[in-house]
């Protein structure tokens, strides 16, 4: 079986339940995965998976390459998991006897050329509609589970950065798509509010110059301290940051849903995108969902009346997301902790 989804990070572990339901219900399936070249190193020691590698910036030339190497053996099932033009391309020269995509009423850029069979339709969240996968193979995703590959370095990485014995909220400010950013100034204030109430703060991300900036202004607004650790990891030691922190927040980004993955709670800020469809699936109630005014104010109409997975991605909407509605979300989560042992 062949598996093609090849980005983005938080698009990639919804679809490892799928990997692990397949594995629970059809011991002994051969499974492949065509995936992007970061989405491949944040998964490394997936087990029983292979990963054949497609870098976008390759182009025509590395979708021959994959091509040739793939017709050495040819697929049972296709599960084409990505509606992109360029990964239905990459698509159409994978032998394979089923060619399952998504739903008519998903399908977008020539989906409905590469695939013999759909999905039904149905689902509101990514990594529901993605479990319906295993349906065509009469298979049910009766549960959801990650289990992300770990090794024990990047847990003691983590660990010597987020110190034991404190409440640790992560900020991680930036999404690689700019509109979705919150502002340096209203992240300030709720990390200071954070630090005010006993909780330490540490800022991740990643090494482009959008997220140093972003972090400098952070620190440069903020009152407290905070622990400034961009750039400074692995995509697996990010993993070890994200499990190890009491709380993430952060927009639609990857970190979102790699910290979903390994079981943080999530203060997601989402304006430009639905948080029922790409939301972090076990926070909901955490949550700040302010995209349904961003359709009213820039498109004029109600989120709900919008194409799935359509985006509000204009100059301003993630100022719809005031400060003190994160707050009372912040609090809010900070009152269910139990309080940490004495040391």
């Amino acid at each position: 079986m062949c598996l093609l989804r090849l980005s983005a990070l938080g698009d990639a572990t919804h679809v490892v339940p799928v990997v692990r339901t397949l594995q629970r219900q059809l011991p002994g399936c051969r499974l492949t995965w065509v995936i992007g070249p970061g989405e491949a190193k944040l998964l490394a020691g997936l087990e029983d998976v292979r990963f054949v590698v497609y870098d976008k910036r390759s182009g025509l030339s590395g979708m021959r390459a994959l091509w040739r190497e793939l017709r050495k053996e040819p697929f049972d099932v296709l599960l084409q998991m990505q509606l992109a033009a360029r990964a239905n391309l990459l698509a159409a020269g994978i032998r394979a006897r089923r060619r399952i995509g998504y739903d008519r009423a998903r399908s977008k850029e020539g989906h409905g050329l590469v695939v013999n069979e759909r999905i039904d339709p149905g689902g509101q969240h990514v990594l529901d509609v993605l479990g319906r996968f295993c349906e065509p193979l009469g298979v049910r995703q009766d549960r959801v589970e990650w289990n992300l590959p770990l090794a024990a370095a990047e847990r003691e990485w983590a660990a010597g950065h987020l110190a034991p014995g404190r409440r640790w909220l992560l900020v991680s400010p930036c999404s690689s798509h700019r509109l979705r950013n919150w502002s340096a100034e209203r992240y300030a204030a709720v990390a200071d509010h954070a630090v005010s109430r006993g909780w330490s703060v540490a800022i991740c991300g990643g090494r482009s110059e959008l997220e140093r900036v972003t972090t400098d202004a952070i620190l440069a607004a903020m009152s407290q301290p905070a622990l400034d650790l961009v750039g400074r990891d692995t995509l697996k030691q990010l993993i070890a940051l994200l499990e190890r922190a009491d709380a993430v927040m952060a927009p639609d980004s990857g970190p979102v849903h790699i910290a979903n993955a390994v079981g943080t709670p999530v203060l997601g800020l989402y304006a430009c995108t639905d948080p029922t469809r790409s939301g972090p699936y076990s926070s909901l109630e955490w949550t700040i969902d302010r995209y349904d005014a961003a359709a009213r104010r820039f498109l004029g109409k109600p989120g709900s009346a919008l194409r799935w997975g359509k985006r509000v991605e204009f100059e301003g909407a993630m100022d719809l997301i005031a400060v003190e509605e994160v707050i009372e979300r912040f609090d809010a989560f900070a009152a269910t902790q139990a309080p940490l042992p004495a040391p």
